[in-house]
């Protein structure tokens, strides 16, 4: 089964275009709203180079289960 995702809106106009692999490799500004300050600062403090350690990040990670999480409490 063929999956197609609309991204344009959450990637930087550079990237609207580009393949997974190559935003997955891009700086993690390749992210809307992000600026290539918060990659450094990301790089500095957490040793985040590129979209695919911030998504692989095991503190991020986390969080992001612990918020999808939320909703199914009870």
């Amino acid at each position: 089964m063929a999956v197609s995702v609309n991204l344009a809106k959450k990637l930087d106009k550079a990237y609207e275009d580009k393949e997974l692999k190559d935003i997955l490799d891009a700086p993690v500004d390749a992210l809307a709203g992000l600026t290539p300050r918060h990659t450094e600062a990301l790089k500095d403090l957490l040793g985040i180079k590129t979209v695919r350690d911030l998504g692989s990040n095991k503190y991020f990670a986390t969080a992001g289960v612990l918020v999808a999480l939320e909703g199914h409490e009870g």
